[in-house]
């Protein structure tokens, strides 16, 4: 829930074609938005001063909720079929509701043994996956994590219909299921990170169930701001003012579940009163939640923060 979008090799965006800027921008990780301007369309729904602090536990809350999709279809983001990138084993996980979307996944190469390894669910920036994203990854398996990097509902022409963020926390949190579950991983450190809107997902995922820590990268906290920007890719019924909190972890700072490091970039616009908040709310229920700026642009700070992440899973699992 950036400003930004991180575009990979083989994502185009919607109405456009894959142009050589567009795949400079993706492999340089340059900000997506000197290749797609933001929507100009103004909102229709108010932007709150300051967001609502929620009491129930998001877990709790989305036991509850069901988001009600008033415009069903496919990611906003035109792209590919997924292939398979080298360094990667191409898996299936079961996500969608009661398991019921058959969705693609990348897996890093390892081999179970006596000694269990750390594992690292990694949520990619955009509304799809390219091979760009997996390029990111090699860091994690040379440090000795199993990685492993999930599409989501209605991306790269898979099934399912798009929600903004929240059907995709479920997609996420199977995709977590899926990982913790194979052999040989260590349960005890299994670690959760993601890019602008999987660094957004990274967050929503945090406060439903319980990872040894989470990394998000650039992520976004507030959805009124995301959608007031980027309004076409509002699916749900925007007088419901629950859609908007169910999608905003801000409202929900307490109910986060782990060790927290918020990364992002100098040259992006810097931590803001929302993240403020939201770190001010997560540490009121005494939860660890810092935030650390490194060099770069919003798509530019990428690998410097996945090494980042790396030292802060080391030091957490001490």
């Amino acid at each position: 829930m950036a400003d930004d979008r991180f575009f990979s090799p083989h994502v185009t965006p919607e109405g456009g074609g894959l142009t050589r800027r567009t795949l400079l921008a993706a492999t340089a990780g340059l900000s997506a938005a000197a290749v797609l301007p933001a929507s100009a369309s103004a909102a229709d729904f108010a932007v709150p001063d300051v967001p609502p602090l929620e009491k129930e536990d998001y877990a709790e809350a989305r036991k509850r909720f069901r988001t009600n999709l008033v415009r069903k279809g496919p990611s906003p983001e035109k792209s590919e079929p997924l292939g398979t990138p080298a360094g990667s084993r191409r898996v299936l996980y079961r996500g969608g509701p009661d398991g019921s979307i058959e969705l693609v996944a990348w897996l890093s190469h390892y081999e179970p043994s006596s000694k269990p390894r750390p594992a690292v669910l990694f949520l990619h920036g955009g509304n799809a996956t390219g091979d760009g994203h997996w390029e990111l990854m090699k860091p994690y398996w040379e440090a000795g994590f199993v990685v492993m990097l999930p599409s989501f509902r209605g991306e790269n022409g898979q099934a399912g219909n798009y929600s903004g963020f929240y059907d995709e926390t479920t997609d996420a949190l199977a995709a977590a299921s899926y990982l913790e579950e194979l052999p040989g991983i260590d349960r005890n450190r299994f670690f959760l990170a993601g890019h602008s809107n999987g660094g957004t997902l990274a967050l929503l995922a945090s406060m439903t169930r319980k990872f040894r820590a989470s990394a998000p990268i650039s992520a976004g906290v507030n959805s009124w701001r995301y959608f007031g920007r980027f309004e076409r890719e509002v699916r749900f019924d925007e007088a419901d003012q629950k859609e908007f909190i169910m999608r905003s972890s801000v409202c929900f700072g307490p109910s986060l579940k782990c060790p927290t490091l918020l990364l992002r970039g100098t040259e992006e616009r810097p931590f803001d009163a929302d993240h403020q908040l939201l770190m001010d709310r997560a540490r009121s229920a005494g939860i660890s939640i810092e935030a650390k700026l490194l060099p770069g642009t919003h798509n530019g700070v990428v690998p410097g923060a996945v090494d980042e992440s790396i030292r802060f899973f080391n030091h957490v699992a001490g």
